[in-house]
């Protein structure tokens, strides 16, 4: 899959998407969104202050994914050998942390895959061979949002911990089940990386 995002006259970006480009993100950020779960008002909360002092969960996420998209916010994989008094302070800041900011990070996240998904079916809805993707300053900092999130996801699942992880990742053969997974994190990689240099002055 080729194809990079240009600058737009005034501000914003574009991209030529076929209809199977379209299918393939729409359906990443489709899954990236269930995987997030619904905000509290699909969860059937109607009142919004009780909502904007709702406290979020104190305890790490089980599912690998979802601990890399919301990871602790001190400590952690890679840090610094730390005593077991230090790495008990560690975990009560982090969970403090997290009951305090987790529900206002999902809802960006949210609010960004959303973004991603209406702006393709406007695409998809021009033209059945897909069609030239045009987003505002505001859709390209969602955009990037949420191409960095599905990365996040797919190298969770490849076990991408830094980008030289993915180096042997390239040379797996077409046989191999994780290699749809492998081209997808490298084809939004590109995309992330076109959509950055649109945006630098």
């Amino acid at each position: 899959m080729s194809g990079h995002f240009e600058s737009l006259p005034g501000g914003g970006a574009a991209l030529a998407l076929d209809d199977v480009e379209i299918s393939i993100i729409r359906s990443l950020a489709v899954q990236l969104l269930e995987l997030i779960g619904p905000g509290p008002a699909e969860n059937g909360s109607e009142d919004p202050l009780a909502e904007l002092f709702a406290e979020g969960p104190s305890e790490p996420p089980s599912d690998p994914v979802l601990h890399r998209l919301f990871p602790d916010a001190y400590g952690g994989p890679g840090g610094e050998p730390v005593s077991p008094d230090e790495a008990e302070e560690q975990r009560a800041h982090s969970a403090e942390f997290r009951r305090f900011t987790e529900n206002d990070l999902r809802a960006r996240k949210r609010d960004n895959a959303l973004a991603m998904v209406r702006s393709l079916d406007a695409v998809s809805s021009e033209g059945e061979d897909g069609g030239v993707l045009k987003l505002s300053p505001q859709e390209c900092e969602q955009w990037l949002g949420a191409l960095n999130d599905l990365r996040l996801a797919i190298g969770s699942r490849l076990e991408v911990v830094e980008e030289e992880d993915t180096d042997h990742l390239t040379r797996l053969p077409d046989e191999d089940p994780r290699k749809p997974l492998m081209m997808a994190y490298l084809w939004l990689g590109a995309l992330q990386e076109t959509l950055i240099e649109t945006l630098m002055p």
